[in-house]
């Protein structure tokens, strides 16, 4: 239902080699026991062909004890290692754990995978530096019980280590933990049902790339991203073309950085108004294949005082369009005003001039083209550029993100990636530039 990017295998293409292993040696042990029935069942024997015939069958049934008794073997092993939950749906673990190795030559908002370019600070201090981060490693669980309500359910959990960090000398190697997604969906036909946490309905697509899975590339520069609980629900053709059409009802946020142990209400949720979405789309194609474009609108409303409440919205479309078996064309756009709750809308910023949100109008794309079987390459662009005369002092006025990646996996679990980005912000003191390196190093599981 979400859109649209996998990042694990599934238990079923897990557990493929293992499968093949148990049909070959079923398969061996019941055409052994039919050849050995065969033999016996032979009417016409002469004596001297009446002892090789014998020896043949004992070799061929001690091939058949030797094939069952591996058959057996292997179904006891994959008994004793499977998962199941407390209620037997069928559970799958996924996770990736990456360490990635970073540089910047200026001040950002987040060394390890910076969206913006901070002005330069009067410390005498080096303004650039390098490290290592662990923490965009995530760890998932998904529940499958193939009837539900007359349909198919998938439940589904996602979390990483890339909330933050408590004061201590460790910093970024003691991160925090973080749920990024939590879902509950039953699939029919022509319809699907979501509760829980999720990206916004009219922003469910993200580069790729293995430099910026805390938060996605281009986030202040053109894409949208945040996750929200929320009730989302849907209907949709099938067949090769299918048109479908989507409502939600999203948990509204301004996006405002919070307080250690802050619980009070933001200016969004002091509307005491949900957000509200709705997408149409045409999809074709499946797997890698898959291709689908889609637009939708989105609603919302700000208290920004006691006697006023401001009304936020944007219209916003996306496309992820395969070119062959081998290139992908991937991209967002959107024009609106008080998007900062659905993340990072014009670069960050909610409160303009008199307190009111300022307007902006954003979009990032990206081609991805797969060189080789384990070589992925892609580059892309994304843009934020909010009203400058809606925009308080001091403010971001524009920002630009270019970024070219390179990821490399094989047939196992390992992979290695690198990532060259270029951030440009604008203020009204300049424009500072920031270039950013990134290689990640890590396996899925």
């Amino acid at each position: 239902m979400s859109n649209r990017t996998p990042q694990y295998n599934s238990a079923a293409n897990r557990a493929a080699p293992s499968r093949n292993r148990l049909h070959l040696a079923g398969v061996t042990a019941v055409t052994v026991l039919l050849g050995a029935a065969r033999l016996h069942g032979q009417g016409c024997m002469t004596p001297d062909s009446l002892p090789r015939q014998q020896d043949s069958l004992a070799i061929r049934l001690r091939r058949a004890e030797d094939a069952i008794a591996a058959l057996q073997q292997q179904v006891a092993d994959q008994a004793t290692s499977g998962v199941q939950s407390r209620s037997r749906a069928r559970l799958e673990l996924h996770g990736r754990v990456i360490v990635n190795a970073f540089s910047n030559e200026r001040r950002v908002n987040n060394v390890d995978d910076p969206q913006f370019v901070r002005p330069d600070s009067a410390s005498a201090l080096p303004i650039g530096g390098g490290g290592m981060s662990i923490r965009q490693t995530s760890l998932g669980l998904s529940v499958f019980v193939s009837d539900v309500l007359a349909g198919r359910f998938t439940g589904d959990l996602d979390a990483d280590f890339f909330g933050g960090q408590q004061p201590s000398s460790g910093g970024r190697t003691f991160p925090l933990l973080r749920l990024r997604t939590a879902r509950a969906m039953v699939q029919w036909t022509h319809a699907d049902l979501l509760v829980g946490q999720e990206q916004p309905l009219i922003a469910g697509l993200n580069p790729r790339g293995v430099a910026a899975l805390g938060t996605p590339d281009f986030v202040a520069a053109g894409n949208l991203w945040l996750w929200l609980p929320q009730l989302r629900a849907g209907i949709h053709g099938t067949g090769p073309v299918r048109f479908g059409l989507q409502g939600a009802v999203l948990a509204p946020t301004s996006g405002d950085a919070a307080t250690a142990f802050d619980t009070d209400v933001d200016v969004a949720e002091r509307s005491r108004r949900p957000f509200l979405e709705a997408r149409g789309s045409i999809a074709w194609g499946e797997d890698d294949a898959a291709g689908e474009i889609g637009c939708g609108a989105h609603a919302g409303w700000l208290a920004i005082s006691t006697t006023t409440t401001v009304r936020g919205e944007a219209y916003a479309c996306d496309a992820r369009i395969p070119l062959g078996s081998r290139l992908e064309l991937r991209g967002e756009g959107y024009a609106g005003r008080g998007v900062r709750g659905l993340g990072g809308g014009a670069i960050g910023q909610n409160a303009g001039v008199g307190l009111k949100p300022p307007r902006t109008r954003a979009g990032w794309a990206q081609a991805n083209v797969r060189v080789a079987q384990p070589l992925l390459l892609g580059v892309g662009c994304g843009v934020d550029d909010p009203q400058d005369a809606e925009l308080a002092a001091g403010a971001r006025l524009l920002n630009r993100a270019c970024a070219a990646h390179a990821l490399l996996r094989g047939s196992g679990p390992l992979f290695v990636g690198a990532e060259v980005r270029r951030l440009e912000t604008t203020y009204s003191a300049g424009k500072f530039i920031n270039h950013h390196l990134n290689v990640g190093v890590g396996f899925e599981f």
